[in-house]
């Protein structure tokens, strides 16, 4: 029997729960060279860990018998980065420990402290919590680590990237010296590294991540986008994939925001997760994917981690990851527990090499593909349709007495058209995208090595639009949209970029085409600009302002379409593109 060496009322539980054999990292954590030693794990998320640490505290707890003495003061703490993951960590260890009549307590933010605090005095076998509200209990002397045999640290490679390491150090300090410290992390880099020297004693290596085999359930894909055709590429992507929960990063709150208005603007079913939400918003958020009220998240990666959704096969970076850490950690809400995932990553063209070179470094193979487009989108809303209309149907006596209704006043056919007009009403319209050359699809545009920074006077208040935006510089500057590079829309003002073999021929054709003070696009102020747009955003930091230099507010100035949605043609989260 796999689980023969644990005790009983352990093993019961795991049968109960149809487990047949553990798990590579439960198997490693209950291995004869683990027992009595400090672990240092590396393990995927999804893999079976929690189950994995407590299996490896069981023998010590539980001693010869199969019941926990009477609760008193913690035996084990299990310390997480975030509420959800804390709780998740509860629930599964009172189903573990369920028959060996262990009293667990939860102490996370958002709960009610004093609630908390009692439940500590009427003693408690496992505590598990976050740090900042486990260390407010240990100051406030309700929580008494003296009897501590074991400190777990789930994902403690997130928690130090959430700053908890003070925190950390302060329980940790409060321990007994004798006991056992096992941390989990799936990645290992030097802080953690540095705190596993600091509160571990002959630890035992422990790693079950294959980084052969680490991504097999999710499939890679990545999309080369002009940087204004980023949020069109999402609601592509969405409708082509059409997935039961998909999960959209973005790198700061602001853009979650804005990326969250656009989608629910456009017809999807979407919530939002970052730092400006309170507890009760995130619940009500989770809730609402989980029972499928919504199926699209847009969050940044603080605001996603611990969240475990089951229906989760699309993971979106709308933003590029920093890194191959968050790479895998956001894909990881993907592919788990042998379910297959899709993980999409959209590229702006200036940085698709930047995005090979850590593609490389994470060992990840992605397969780079055109933006879905309008066509492919209707022909898999045709099959999808099909097959959802052709599926068996269980008609009431009420069903049947309408439909006969229906028949005597329309044919067939017409209530067939009917029911698939009704359908598609559903759908959000797919998006139109910008062609390109297979230059700007390889970040590779001929004549851009050397440009130019040109300004305007008119930015995302006055509804400044890539989509207009380009035809109008090449109106006025008598060029090519191929001769335009990146452009920059900030709040009153935007940059553009002109290859300075054009600059010339450039600035002739805006000198001939300028009607100063008129109402139309000639009245618009075109001109060098001494600074590229990251040199004007600290500048107007400085200053305190976003229209310009000395507190300057541009003349508000219409564009084509007053009253709009700013940030229709582009992904504009933020006061300065990053793209």
């Amino acid at each position: 029997m796999p689980f023969s060496s644990l005790p009983q009322s352990v093993a019961d539980a795991l049968a109960a729960k149809g487990y047949e054999a553990p798990t590579p990292v439960q198997a490693a954590c209950m291995g004869e060279e683990a027992q009595g030693r400090d672990l240092l794990v590396s393990a995927q998320t999804g893999s079976g860990k929690t189950v994995a640490f407590g299996l490896a505290m069981a023998p010590a707890l539980l001693g010869e018998g199969d019941r926990l003495p009477h609760a008193g003061k913690p035996l084990a703490l299990v310390i997480a980065p975030t509420r959800e993951l804390a709780l998740q960590v509860s629930r599964e260890l009172e189903w573990l420990f369920a028959k060996a009549n262990a009293r667990i307590a939860t102490c996370v933010g958002g709960m009610d402290p004093s609630r908390e605090r009692r439940t500590l005095s009427h003693g408690a076998h496992i505590v598990v919590g976050t740090p900042g509200r486990l260390r407010d209990h240990l100051e406030r002397g309700a929580l008494d680590l003296s009897s501590l045999q074991f400190a777990v640290l789930d994902e403690a490679d997130e928690m130090l990237d959430m700053g908890f390491r003070e925190d950390l150090e302060q329980i940790l300090d409060g321990t007994p010296e004798g006991r056992r410290t096992l941390l989990f992390s799936a990645t290992m880099p030097a802080p953690i590294a540095a705190l596993a020297r600091q509160y571990q004693h002959n630890a035992l290596r422990i790693s079950t991540i294959d980084t052969r085999e680490s991504h097999s359930d999710i499939t890679y894909n990545a999309v080369a986008v002009s940087p204004s055709d980023i949020e069109h590429a999402v609601v592509n992507l969405l409708r082509f994939h059409e997935a039961e929960t998909a999960m959209l990063f973005c790198a700061t709150r602001d853009n979650v925001r804005h990326l969250h208005a656009t989608l629910v603007e456009r017809g999807f079913a979407a919530v939002a997760l970052s730092g400006e939400h309170s507890q009760s918003e995130r619940n009500h958020a989770l809730q609402a994917l989980r029972d499928g009220r919504a199926r699209v998240c847009v969050a940044t990666d603080v605001a996603a981690r611990g969240i475990d959704v089951a229906t989760l096969s699309l993971v979106i970076h709308v933003e590029l990851p920093r890194d191959a850490e968050t790479l895998q950690h956001r894909s990881g809400r993907t592919g788990r527990a042998g379910r297959k995932g899709t993980a999409v990553l959209v590229v702006p063209y200036p940085r698709r090499r930047r995005m090979e070179m850590l593609l490389r470094s994470a060992r990840i193979a992605v397969e780079w593909v055109p933006v879905p487009s309008a066509e492919a989108i209707r022909a898999n809303d045709h099959d999808r349709l099909l097959a959802t209309l052709l599926e068996p149907v269980e008609a009431s006596e009420e069903d049947n007495t309408l439909a006969q209704a229906l028949l005597a006043q329309r044919t067939p056919q017409e209530i067939a058209a009917a029911l698939v007009r009704a359908h598609r009403a559903r759908l959000p319209q797919p998006e139109e995208m910008i062609e390109s050359s297979p230059a700007e699809r390889s970040g590779r545009r001929e004549g851009f090595d050397d440009v130019v920074w040109f300004r305007m006077d008119i930015g995302r208040r006055q509804n400044a639009d890539p989509r207009w935006l380009l035809p109008l510089l090449c109106r006025r500057g008598h060029i090519t949209r191929g001769e335009i590079g990146a452009i920059r829309i900030g709040a009153n003002e935007t940059h553009f970029q002109v290859p300075r073999n054009a600059e010339a021929r450039f600035r002739e054709a805006l000198a001939k085409t300028a009607r100063e003070g008129a109402e139309d696009e000639s009245g618009i102020r075109i001109e060098p600009s001494p600074d590229a747009p990251r040199e004007v955003a600290k500048r107007n930091a400085r200053h305190g302002n976003e229209g310009g230099p000395q507190g300057e507010r541009r003349p508000h100035r219409k564009g084509p379409r007053e009253g709009g949605h700013g940030g229709q043609g582009g992904y504009q989260g933020k006061p300065k593109q990053r793209y």
